[in-house]
């Protein structure tokens, strides 16, 4: 379907290529009985995943900044299960969580066979709505950093998915135009509208099983990409 067009091809990162839940779970794991906090993990991680995801929506609207991102998705959590939680342990759990979180190095089925798949074919690059410093190391620990000819995170952009201006700059650092790059990411508002504005080419990598749409193509595995590319 893009064979015969795409010449660039830009992924996101969380949720689509290092699995992100699987990673976070076992950070929060070590850190909590680190700390010794006695919560169950799994009913601690059921009042977590949604949260995070409504604290990084808000985040990408510019409602929050990262400071209050970090603290308020712990401090809900430990709200809403009823466990009493100093201020001081929650700043010190969420700079734990930061720390640690990228030495877990869990990719999703089929990440490095498709970007060796695709790396002789298509020049590849990231755009990452994710923290600078945390994504670097994300990315080398996993040891797919070399595949990637730019890394864009919306902390060099100054603004974040959807906005317009990280897929602008995006398409300035790989020095390509929308009409011969194609998008895959896992959000639907961030990855597809937001880089459809711009004029990309996209792929909808479906991790939150998500309803259909028309908006573009759906896969739910990565290899599922050879289907296209």
């Amino acid at each position: 379907m893009f064979k015969n067009i795409v010449r660039d091809v830009f992924f996101d990162l969380d949720h689509t290529l290092w699995d992100f839940e699987r990673n976070s779970a076992l950070t929060f794991e070590k850190i909590l009985s680190e700390n010794d906090i006695a919560v169950d993990l799994p009913d601690f991680l059921e009042v977590y995943v949604p949260a995070n995801l409504d604290f990084w929506k808000r985040y990408r609207e510019g409602k929050i900044t990262k400071e209050k991102l970090r603290y308020q998705r712990l401090k809900t959590v430990f709200d809403e299960l009823g466990y009493p939680v100093s201020d001081t342990v929650i700043f010190k759990l969420s700079e734990e969580y930061i720390a640690h979180l990228s030495s877990y190095t869990h990719l999703f089925p089929n990440t490095v066979a498709i970007l060796n798949y695709l790396r002789p074919k298509y020049r590849l690059h990231i755009i990452t709505n994710g923290f600078e410093e945390v994504q670097n190391r994300k990315l080398k620990n996993s040891k797919i950093h070399s595949y990637f000819h730019q890394i864009i995170n919306s902390e060099m952009a100054g603004v974040k998915k959807p906005d317009p201006k990280i897929f602008e700059l995006a398409l300035h650092m790989a020095k390509t135009k929308p009409e011969l790059s194609l998008m895959i990411g896992d959000s639907l508002e961030a990855d597809i509208l937001g880089a459809k504005a711009v004029g990309f080419h996209t792929l909808h990598f479906n991790a939150h099983n998500d309803p259909h749409h028309e908006f573009c193509q759906m896969i739910h595995d990565l290899n599922e990409i050879k289907t296209y590319l």
